[in-house]
């Protein structure tokens, strides 16, 4: 057995691949555009690891218009990447807009959460930081 990739639905195309593109640094492997079945599917990866394949499902709003809506992303759990520099990392991502809902108070973990509600959990490499400003003193913001 090996790992192929985990799927999420969006609602959002375009805000979405902006959040993981743009904001969170994945690269698309590969498109599929479906007419027929009225989907996209868009594959995403980390630079340089190819087989941590994150897909995006996204369904086309229906002939009269209407779109789709998927409960709480909650559900799904979680999309976890090592990081470098999980300071660095959320720094980034609060410049870019990104709300940090748990902060690295630890030096190790933080949650963010993409446009559908996608808990993403971002790990420090080892070692683990050292419990650092402002990050320790933050509190948690939301859900994660």
């Amino acid at each position: 057995m090996r790992y192929l990739h985990t799927m999420v639905r969006v609602t959002d195309l375009e805000s979405s691949l902006d959040f993981y593109s743009d904001k969170l640094g994945l690269r698309q492997i590969r498109r599929v555009d479906n007419e027929a079945g009225r989907f996209s599917l868009i594959f995403l990866a980390p630079p340089g690891q190819e087989a941590a394949q994150l897909e995006l499902t996204y369904n086309w709003p229906a002939e009269d218009g209407s779109t789709q809506t998927y409960g709480g992303g909650r559900n799904f759990g979680h999309v976890a990447y090592e990081v470098e520099d999980i300071y660095a990392k959320c720094a980034e991502l609060v410049a870019k807009g990104v709300t940090i809902n748990r902060p690295p108070r630890d030096g190790h973990m933080a949650f963010i959460r993409s446009p559908d509600g996608i808990s993403i959990e971002l790990l420090q490499k080892n070692p683990r930081q050292e419990p650092a400003e402002p990050w320790k003193s933050m509190p948690n913001i939301g859900e994660w």
